[in-house]
């Protein structure tokens, strides 16, 4: 229930639902209550729920990457360097993400701001491009998931080099017009590309499916599957 209502944007109802418990709530709560303040824009709820969510579990990667995401998007960098010290004391190191798809029958992989695969220029252009397409039709860079005090233009070319972003590139670069892509990404699919995917879709014609680590998303027309809740 708490779920239901942090998804509904009803942050308030669910933090008054956990303060009726009779039992202590456990971390699947305090995660579904975080996640629907990200979303919401809860900030203050969402304080109170990542610090919660920190007691509750020191050693999921996931867990941290949803409080640093919280705190980035609260603009709380203080607290987003916290969380990274804590990390590197206990000896956790974040996996580097990746994107693979599939096009012709071959697979190719890319990583966040990998500069070393012979179309990189190319699909730069063609992200640049998409970028000011996307603009016209409302697109705006959700630069709150750049985890970085950075001048916000710097932000936006960090966006456009995400994982995913490029293997999109390279899929669209590389297959006819209408074909569906498939990308399969290693670790949760970050706001502002689901965001950017979205409105790819709608500029470009095409269906768009990404496997994350949560769940598939299917692309078309502007619109995900997922409700825009993963």
């Amino acid at each position: 229930m708490v779920d239901l209502l942090a998804r509904a944007g009803r942050v308030e109802e669910a933090c008054e639902l956990i303060d009726s418990m009779n039992a202590e709530s456990g971390l699947a709560v305090w995660v579904a209550l975080l996640a629907g303040c990200c979303k919401n824009g809860k900030l203050l709820i969402g304080e109170m729920a990542a610090k919660k969510v920190l007691e509750l579990n020191r050693d999921d990667l996931g867990i941290y990457s949803l409080v640093s995401n919280y705190y980035a998007k609260a603009r709380k960098w203080d607290d987003v360097a916290s969380v990274r010290k804590i990390m590197k004391k206990i000896g956790m190191k974040k996996v580097p993400g990746y994107s693979v798809v599939e096009v012709k029958g071959k697979l190719h992989a890319f990583l966040m701001e990998d500069k070393s695969h012979h179309q990189y220029e190319n699909m730069m252009q063609l992200l640049d491009k998409l970028d000011h397409e996307m603009r016209a039709i409302g697109y705006v860079p959700k630069t709150e998931f750049v985890l970085h005090s950075l001048d916000e233009e710097v932000k936006e070319k960090m966006l456009c080099n995400h994982s995913e972003r490029l293997a999109i590139a390279f899929g669209l670069l590389n297959t006819g017009p209408g074909t569906r892509l498939l990308i399969i990404k290693n670790l949760r699919v970050c706001g502002d590309c689901h965001e950017a995917t979205k409105f790819i879709t709608k500029t470009v014609n095409r269906e768009i499916v990404v496997r994350d680590v949560k769940r598939f998303h299917h692309f078309k027309n502007g619109i995900c599957s997922c409700g825009d809740y993963w």
